[in-house]
């Protein structure tokens, strides 16, 4: 009879295999977690964990690499900085630009500047403006997201609405502009989905008010359907797969839909096995099989899609987690949080032994959000600080000895 144990093992070993198939075609080489870590960073310990037959978890230092702060190799290459706190930011799939979303209504689209000369003495400047619209929504703007083809760019309010643009990335302008009310509260984000059947795109968003999630046709800009289930603020979705999506909530409950079902397909609540907090970020990596959702009393779940299952639940932060994404090339994750730090945490290797996270950066104040590039090893956080941050590696060969 096979033991648990043995079960585990094989089990995590295809868990591995699987994540990581998509190594091949990864878009740039991602560097090793002691590139990251400044020369003068000394490496922690990894403490253990006995197999029990439950997933593990890790406390709070366990696998933490920064013996308490924050001593790394990225440095700020630009930051835009604002009269109020910056909400939100996203990538245009070219990379070639971000947008930039404010507290102050505003929308910036910034020009991505060229790393090859970037120094560890770098001093960090305001970015290039390409397009400033200072009265994007009459509110604070909350989300904001570029159609997978880079044509449509999308952001949502406290106002209510949903701007939806037609978006040229040749001139950097803005066209025809479709004002959204399918909402009755704050729009808390928004995602993009090609309708595979058609050939349109289709706008999911969420957020407070009846909680319901709404399914818009970006051509004609008039709302196709609406989601129930959530009794809380949608706080975050993520797509995938040409008919997937997840969104969490504050509701403590993570819900998995298919666009060819009026229902959830699958739900995932606190308690039992899994979380207990509210879910305020989520995201899944691209072979649609491993979801990361961050919490509000700072852990950061891994559960495995396809085997119905928790994989671990750690604590890489020590305040509420707002962000969760995948690198690039999924070596890596990305967490922001309310305890002003950006965490990397290491994804290779067996993900339910102990996992090394990393805080590589600092805010002044509460992180609200962090992107990478969809290309290069970078990202840009956003915080209550009035900042919005790109941040980069400098090559190895610069770092002072």
């Amino acid at each position: 009879m096979t033991s648990w144990k043995q079960t585990a093992t094989s089990y995590s070993t295809r868990f591995r295999l699987f994540f990581h198939s998509n190594e091949s075609t990864a878009i740039k080489q991602e560097p090793e977690i002691e590139d990251i870590i400044s020369t003068s960073t000394t490496t922690g310990s990894m403490g253990s964990s006995s197999i029990d037959g439950s997933a593990k978890r890790c406390s709070a230092d366990t696998g933490d690499l920064s013996q308490g702060g924050v001593n790394t190799r990225f440095v700020a290459v630009s930051r835009l900085e604002d009269q109020q706190a910056i909400r939100c930011t996203a990538f245009h799939p070219s990379g070639r630009f971000y947008a930039v979303g404010t507290n102050s209504r505003q929308l910036h689209i910034c020009r991505y500047p060229l790393l090859k000369n970037l120094k560890r003495d770098h001093v960090a400047k305001g970015p290039e403006l390409l397009l400033s619209r200072p009265k994007q929504h009459r509110g604070s703007v909350y989300c904001a997201s570029f159609n997978p083809t880079g044509e449509l760019l999308a952001t949502g309010s406290n106002d209510k609405t949903i701007r939806l643009m037609q978006f040229n990335a040749d001139s950097c302008t803005v066209g025809v502009e479709h004002d959204l009310n399918v909402h009755n509260g704050t729009v808390r984000d928004l995602v993009f989905m090609e309708d595979t059947s058609n050939h349109t795109s289709l706008l999911i968003s969420g957020g407070a008010g009846n909680c319901n999630i709404q399914i818009t046709d970006c051509a004609s800009g008039t709302s196709v359907r609406q989601l129930q289930g959530h009794t809380a603020p949608v706080l975050g979705m993520y797509t995938w797969g040409g008919c997937m999506f997840v969104s969490c909530s504050q509701d403590r409950t993570i819900r998995f839909w298919d666009l060819r079902c009026t229902k959830a397909v699958n739900l995932l609540s606190a308690g039992n096995q899994f979380y207990s907090s509210p879910v305020t970020s989520i995201c899944v990596d691209p072979s649609g099989r491993l979801l990361v959702s961050g919490h509000e009393d700072a852990s950061v779940m891994l559960y495995d899609i396809h085997g119905a299952r928790l994989v671990q639940l750690y604590r890489p932060h020590v305040d509420e987690v707002r962000a969760v994404r995948f690198s690039p090339g999924t070596y890596y994750l990305l967490s922001g949080s309310y305890d002003k730090k950006v965490a990397i945490t290491d994804m290779r290797g067996d993900l339910m032994a102990p996992l090394k996270y990393l805080p590589v950066v600092e805010h002044q104040d509460k992180v609200i959000q962090c992107r990478w590039h969809p290309h290069d090893f970078t990202f840009v956080s956003t915080s209550a600080d009035r900042s919005a941050v790109l941040w980069a590696l400098p090559p190895p060969e610069d770092e002072t000895l």
